[in-house]
């Protein structure tokens, strides 16, 4: 019976159950995404964002919205102002060209397709970023809608592929400084608060010129208001919008097939598309970087060095942090990815370029120039210019020395003032002083080579090499003609030059014998007298 009863009570009770767990979820489902205020711009990019580790997976309009999201670089442009026979973003900061600035943060964010729009000199852009990205051209330049209009192709296919939940963050080109962190933290925003298109925004203490933010007391945008036509109460607004946006893929298509260019310049405008959306009823929300400095674009030559000395300084900062000293930062110029080991100190005057590794415990300057080169441990390397060649531990370069490509230069060597290689090999504790041209020369160690002396490489058609064997000694102002060689410890005096094989253990001489004429000067009258007044 009390079997029976209990089941019984279960029976009416369900009912109950059921209305209760309809009323929670109506609630939840019931709640605003946005909880803050429009006065505290800060808190407007604190709106769901999910955990660093938590899968970005989520409910919108009835649907999941998968992990699908590429990139759409836009690189069309002229760049008038830049005044240059090449294209705008292929222009280099710190040994990278602009726009690869803009295609590593947005892989570093972990966005694996980059399409790049080009145009203008698109061959030039194509050449300079190579086979790694997929490319569409906008023919005539018609503004920056028309610009994302050209991979409609591209994106309706990416949107069929996903089924429409594919995103795509529209980026500029020109625009180096924006990071991997804000792309990642404005995709993270956009899809945990399921938006149909989020704004890149940022805040200014002189917002004059940009489009200003109009949000609802929710933080969601309601309009973007040019400059032009702002009224004096929303130019008061400091939110201004970057140009970059995250859009859902599926929207940003629609939002393209009502875009018109019926404005002064003729021009299809990207910005156009968010008051389309929000026209539409779609929500549009806003993420504001945290450094206003991430949207700075580059138009011209004094834009281009503004925004080199931003990354140069940023550059110069990390390798002091890792423990490295630098004299004088603001006149060390560091190109992105080179390696400095710590405890070495970097002087006023020094350019490192390319790929190039500095060991340890080295002094590199003043007035120095490294390009694509590595330096061992310990190395002094002092108002020299050093390209793509290999130095050892403890060796010392210069003052003014010239390493030209292809040298690898062992231990414990000295290269000193005036001396130039150039694709050769020089052996652990070889001194080449000063003054001397060694070129496609093997050099062994321990072997000295005097002031003035040259190893004569090129007869006007060929190189020829030059061998020089270990315990050598060169003497001052010696010519050794290629191809040549000159044994294990051999010695060449002074003045010599040298077309024959020199055997080990041997002295070469190869000069005139010195010949003397007595009262020669008088005899012929050349006396040499001070003149007056002098």
């Amino acid at each position: 019976m009390s079997a029976c009863k209990a089941k019984c009570r279960l029976f009416f009770c369900m009912p109950v159950l059921c209305i209760w767990f309809a009323a929670c979820l109506f609630r939840a489902l019931s709640l605003p995404v946005c909880q803050h205020k429009t006065s505290d711009v800060a808190s407007q990019n604190k709106l769901k964002i999910p955990a660093k580790n938590e899968k970005i997976v989520f409910e919108r309009k009835g649907y999941r919205v998968n992990n699908m999201l590429i990139t759409l670089v836009l690189a069309a442009g002229e760049g008038k102002r830049m005044k240059s026979k090449h294209a705008k973003v292929i222009h280099r900061i710190c040994g990278k060209p602009i726009i690869k600035w803009v295609c590593d943060a947005a892989e570093r964010a972990g966005i694996t397709s980059t399409v790049v729009v080009v145009g203008h000199q698109a061959g030039e852009v194509k050449e300079c970023l190579g086979d790694k990205y997929q490319y569409v051209t906008q023919e005539k330049q018609l503004g920056t809608g028309h610009a994302v209009m050209q991979a409609e192709k591209l994106l309706n296919g990416l949107c069929e592929e996903s089924n429409g939940k594919g995103l795509v963050f529209v980026l500029y080109g020109d625009t180096p400084l924006v990071s991997s962190d804000t792309i990642k933290s404005v995709v993270e925003f956009h899809k945990s608060n399921g938006f149909d298109a989020t704004v890149v925004t940022a805040v200014l203490e002189d917002p004059t010129g940009y489009g200003r933010i109009i949000r609802d007391s929710e933080g969601n945008v309601l309009r973007i208001v040019e400059h032009v036509d702002a009224t004096l109460e929303e130019r008061s607004i400091k939110e201004i919008n970057s140009g970059m946006y995250c859009f859902c893929i599926k929207d940003l298509l629609s939002a393209l097939g009502e875009l018109d260019n019926k404005n002064d310049q003729g021009e299809f405008y990207l910005t156009d598309t968010i008051e389309i959306l929000l026209k539409n009823g779609a929500r549009v929300g806003a993420y504001t970087v945290g450094n206003p400095q991430e949207i700075l674009g580059i138009n011209d030559r004094v834009q281009l060095h503004l925004v080199s000395r931003i990354i140069g300084k940023r550059i110069n900062e990390n390798h002091m942090r890792e423990g490295v000293t630098i004299i004088e930062p603001d006149s060390v110029f560091i190109d992105e990815g080179v390696k400095i080991g710590m405890d070495t100190v970097i002087y006023p005057g020094t350019i490192i370029e390319g790929r190039s590794e500095i060991g340890e415990d080295c002094i590199i300057g003043p007035g120095s120039r490294i390009i694509s080169s590595v330096i061992g441990n310990k190395v002094e390397v002092q108002n020299s210019v050093i390209i793509e060649s290999i130095i050892g531990d403890k060796t010392k370069v210069g003052p003014f020395a010239y390493i030209r490509p292809g040298n690898r230069v062992g231990n414990d060597v000295r290269i000193g003032d005036f001396v130039e290689l150039k694709n050769s090999s020089i052996g652990d504790k070889t001194k080449i002083s000063h003054l001397s041209y060694v070129g496609d020369a093997i050099v062994g160690r321990n072997t000295n080579i005097g002031c003035g002396a040259i190893t004569v490489n090129y007869n006007g058609k060929v190189k020829s090499r030059t061998i020089i064997g270990n315990n050598a000694f060169i003497g001052c102002n010696v010519n050794l003609i290629a191809p040549v060689e000159v044994k294990d410890n051999s010695y060449i005096a002074a003045g010599s030059t040298i077309t024959s094989d020199v055997p080990e253990y041997s002295l070469a001489i190869a000069r005139e014998r010195q010949v003397i004429k007595e009262e020669w000067v008088k005899k012929r009258g050349m006396e040499r007298e001070e003149k007056a007044g002098e």
